[in-house]
């Protein structure tokens, strides 16, 4: 494929070329996640809809993984590929892919072999356990493939083939949508049912990035025949994926615990946080698709030294993507109470869910602001302040946030803490940004 898109093209259709089938992949992700949600709150039990909540933080977990191979990979190879250092690109990719099926692996292992203390550190009690450890038995066991779809779909955008990367999360999300109805009610199988069809989702996105990539790629690869990879390359590929990786495992952390600060409020208040943080995702996923599309564009032009065109891309970054925060958030607090109802129709949970679903949007422009900084940390290699960025938001802010606020304020402080987290945050992040990259291309 040629360069022109990465080189020449107006900064506007770059953009959106390589953006906008992240975004309609996220889209469509959500749109699973919604049906998900959906089929599970349907049972009309409060205990699963409240323990399948406790579990969510493992499946972003194993995002949080394949981002190590995915987004540190993308990283590396998108700003060797800008050095017209193809050949060393394609042999890193083979690395991502198969390191990312040894992580999962090792994974589900490990989980297994420690799924109760973990259960129990998630808040599982006696109500929510069963249904708790069913969904998180299934992850567990699907841990391999779920890690390794998001290596590839995010290696692929690298050499422009993005609508690709939004066909095989398109396909796995689709697959997903369709199981659910059939593993949750047909078959009776709850929980575990949900997790099940999430799984042979990810084994048809696999199936199909497998396909693409020996037929289609010409840049990247998965034949390990004649493969190596240097200390420095290791070092080069960890030093952003791990913190690309920080950046979903402290929204477990996050999501973890949210929960663990509302138990004492009631297993309803839990069960309303899952909804609403599923409807917050039509937000975030939107903005993280925007923000994390252009990565590819932002890695090549930072490694050709192209510092003018890099200045224009991020200016039209942070002022679309800022603009796109403020927009969703309104247009979902207006929607709130329908929102909610949609899901669960129950007056506790609605009630709770949406002063609940209004606070955490109010942090949307914020987020924005923090996940173009993110991407642009990750992209140019700056893993230290992509690090810093990753461990705040929902970790190390989050968590003194909501320890201060839940003592001072008490249940609204739980449900506040996200947006004052966003708020400082980004803070940080313009801080970060103007004291490196801006310095950089003047």
């Amino acid at each position: 494929m040629g360069n022109d898109l990465f080189e020449k093209a107006p900064i506007p259709k770059a953009y959106f070329s390589f953006a906008l089938p992240v975004v309609f992949s996220m889209v469509i992700s959500l749109v699973y996640n919604m049906a998900d949600t959906y089929f599970i709150a349907a049972t009309g039990n409060t205990n699963l809809v409240a323990g399948v909540s406790l579990g969510a933080p493992i499946f972003t977990l194993m995002i949080a993984l394949g981002d190590i191979f995915g987004l540190g990979g993308s990283s590396v190879i998108s700003r060797l590929f800008g050095k017209k250092m193809d050949e060393d690109g394609k042999r890193l990719s083979v690395f991502c892919f198969y390191g990312a099926i040894v992580c999962g692996i090792v994974v589900a292992v490990l989980m297994m072999l420690f799924r109760a203390p973990i259960l129990t550190l998630l808040g599982a009690k006696a109500d929510t356990v069963q249904y708790a450890s069913d969904y998180y038995t299934w992850l567990v066991i699907g841990a391999p493939f779920i890690i390794l779809s998001f290596t590839p779909s995010n290696l692929l955008r690298t050499e422009g083939f993005s609508v690709a990367s939004m066909t095989g999360t398109v396909l796995g999300s689709v697959i997903n949508i369709i199981l659910d109805p059939i593993f949750i009610f047909v078959l009776g199988m709850g929980a575990a049912g949900a997790a099940i069809a999430t799984v042979i989702g990810n084994i048809g996105a696999d199936l199909f990035f497998v396909f693409f990539l020996l037929t289609k790629s010409k840049r990247l690869s998965i034949n390990p025949k004649g493969f190596f990879i240097s200390k420095r390359e290791l070092g080069d590929i960890f030093a952003i994926g791990i913190p690309a990786s920080v950046t979903n495992f402290m929204q477990s952390l996050g999501i973890a615990l949210t929960n663990r600060f509302l138990l004492v409020y009631g297993t309803d208040k839990v069960a309303s946080m899952g909804i609403v943080m599923k409807i917050n995702m039509i937000a975030m996923l939107i903005l993280v698709g925007f923000a994390f599309g252009s990565q590819p564009l932002i890695g090549y032009n930072y490694g050709a030294g192209n510092k003018k065109r890099l200045k224009a891309i991020l200016a039209f970054s942070y002022k679309f993507e800022c603009a796109m925060g403020a927009v969703l958030a309104l247009i979902l607090c207006v929607f709130a109470k329908p929102l909610i109802s949609m899901f669960m129709n129950q007056e506790s949970i609605v009630n709770a869910g949406v002063p609940m679903l209004r606070l955490q949007l109010a942090g949307a422009v914020f987020t924005a602001v923090t996940l173009v900084s993110t991407c642009t940390f990750q992209s140019a290699g700056k893993a230290l302040n992509a690090f810093l960025l990753s461990v705040s938001r929902q970790g190390v802010i989050f968590a003194v946030v909501i320890f201060i606020l839940s003592k001072i304020v008490g249940y609204y402080g739980v449900v506040s803490a996200q947006p004052v987290s966003d708020f400082l945050t980004a803070v940080l992040a313009v801080i970060l940004v103007r004291r490196s990259v801006y310095r950089e291309i003047r």
